[in-house]
């Protein structure tokens, strides 16, 4: 690197806090009839379709309200249906890899 970036960076550095985002945790969990919804702790709802997960479509309504947080909620896991969700990868609108595309 030169020196002039060298110094812009400790520049930038000093004005600029550098930390890492909040974490976003799940707080509710609600499904209907072709959607997973996910309260989240930062206020916002975020819907996917439950087609994206087929482990959750093929689910009956038991399994699928059978559910759990991950670390305090960073996940979801459904022990009887197998299945674990990331809320970063709903956020960002992550298929199931068993999807089809």
């Amino acid at each position: 690197m030169s020196r002039p970036f060298l110094f812009f960076w400790g520049f930038v550095s000093t004005f600029v806090k550098m930390d890492k985002a909040p974490e976003i945790t799940a707080d509710t969990v609600v499904f209907t009839d072709t959607e997973l919804k996910v309260h989240l702790s930062d206020g916002r709802t975020v819907s996917v379709p439950i087609a994206w997960y087929p482990r959750l479509m093929y689910g009956n309504n038991k399994e699928r309200n059978n559910w759990q947080f991950i670390a305090g909620g960073i996940g979801i896991h459904w022990p009887e249906l197998d299945e674990d969700i990331s809320i970063e990868g709903i956020i960002l609108g992550r298929r199931s890899y068993e999807s089809k595309r």
